[in-house]
């Protein structure tokens, strides 16, 4: 969530960097009822005021000034009342803006969508192959790896089942994403998977992509759904908290399952394993200073490429344009791998930094210690890594004349081998 302090005293700076991710701004529903919540605050605060004191003086008036008073006092209570239940539509209706609003980009964020977005740097080389190499779809299957057809048959489209040596591929990848992260001083953590309204909404995805996730059945007010990515649950362990500065940075990881909607069609190039309904991910998150988020974020993006050179996969890293940002973030950067199959690259993972537009969401603050007061704090995600989009790059990245396929150096010791075969 945006500070409203900031729109009330800097609109145009406001709305300028909007205006990067969103087509038209208009911010002025904001600032009126922002005034008008203001407004009754003042007046009921003085009408409090009245009463009060004239309560305290009505004993040493005689019956027929009593009265008077009290007769006044009625009229108070009710103008009191009345605004009241006026402030407490004017409160809803001023979080319902202020909650639809997106984050603002960072400075040196571009506006503009994909088209706008700018490569980084690659590391590594297009695979070469001296035969017609395969695509991912009949690797698994000639190898034995998914079983795409009974996956559909358990679950219908988007789904898959893993099997044998592919269940054991993606083990190993999961198994190494945790050893790294352990040794990279990441807390372990294993959230729920049913998750409740206030994590959709501190993570940013309520109200508004409310419809992209799996609700699950129950009254309005017991909202719950499948996590769409472990970074919704994690986001919110320090929700309603004040932490110790000197605890800062906390940083987590988590593996889960995702469980996503996914709106939208299957291209022909998105078969297999590229989209799905259900996939596993590996997530870091870090809570952290304001001062430290921007060098926090380029740590994360440092050790996402880390897992990923040492998987020895060729891939990509993207900053992205503004309106290619999910809502919550401030600035994203993506590591794209390359699947040769469809001739281009496929996201694996995304670093993205909210600053405090989630911590304001989801009243996230540290005490600083120098001067005793509570701040919010900056927000960071990453994944690290998506299987469903390594587990393809790897079959067809590393895929070799005879039908089989190398494993990677990092996943050998899980798998008791460097090479599947059929």
């Amino acid at each position: 969530m945006l500070d409203i302090n900031l729109i009330r005293t800097d609109a145009q700076k406001v709305k300028k960097a909007l205006l990067k991710r969103l087509d038209s701004v208009d911010l002025e529903p904001v600032l009126t009822l922002d005034r008008r919540r203001r407004e009754i605050i003042v007046e009921a605060d003085a009408l409090k005021m009245k009463k009060n004191a004239a309560s305290a003086g009505v004993k040493k008036l005689d019956p027929a000034a009593q009265q008077a008073v009290f007769a006044e006092m009625k009229e108070i209570s009710a103008r009191v009342k009345a605004l009241d239940a006026e402030a407490a539509k004017v409160e809803a209706e001023l979080g319902a803006l202020m909650a639809g609003l997106p984050n603002l980009p960072a400075d040196d964020v571009v506006a503009g969508g994909k088209e706008h977005n700018a490569v980084v740097r690659e590391w590594g080389k297009l695979p070469e192959f001296g035969f017609e190499p395969k695509a991912h779809l009949e690797l698994s299957k000639e190898l034995g790896l998914i079983d795409y057809d009974r996956g559909a048959k358990l679950g219908g489209t988007g789904f898959w089942v893993y099997r044998n040596m592919g269940a054991r591929l993606e083990w190993a990848l999961l198994n190494f994403f945790v050893d790294t992260h352990l040794q990279s001083g990441y807390s372990f953590t294993l959230p729920p998977h049913i998750l409740n309204y206030e994590c959709g909404y501190t993570a940013g995805q309520f109200p508004k992509f409310k419809d992209d996730v799996f609700l699950l059945a129950g009254p309005e007010d017991k909202t719950q759904f499948l996590l769409p990515t472990a970074e919704t649950a994690l986001i919110s362990l320090h929700r309603d908290e004040i932490l110790k500065e000197e605890e800062l940075p906390k940083k987590y990881f988590a593996y889960t399952p995702c469980y996503r909607k996914e709106a939208g069609g299957y291209g022909a190039n998105e078969r297999g394993m590229i989209r799905g309904h259900q996939f596993n991910k590996v997530e870091l998150i870090q809570f952290a200073r304001p001062e430290e988020s921007a060098a926090a974020f380029d740590e994360m993006v440092g050790h996402v490429e880390s897992v990923m050179r040492a998987l020895g996969l060729h891939y990509r890293l993207v900053k992205l344009a503004a309106k290619d940002c999910s809502a919550s973030m401030a600035r994203t950067y993506d590591i794209e791998v390359w699947i040769p199959s469809m001739k281009g690259y496929k996201e694996v993972s995304s670093v993205s930094n909210a600053h405090d537009y989630q911590a304001r969401r989801g009243n996230m603050r540290f005490k600083r210690a120098v001067t005793g007061k509570n701040e919010f704090l900056h927000t960071l995600n990453g994944s690290c890594l998506a299987t469903s989009r390594l587990f393809p790059a790897i079959l067809e990245q590393f895929q070799q004349a005879d039908g089989s396929v190398l494993v990677p150096e990092p996943l050998r010791k899980y798998l008791g081998t460097d090479r599947i075969t059929i």
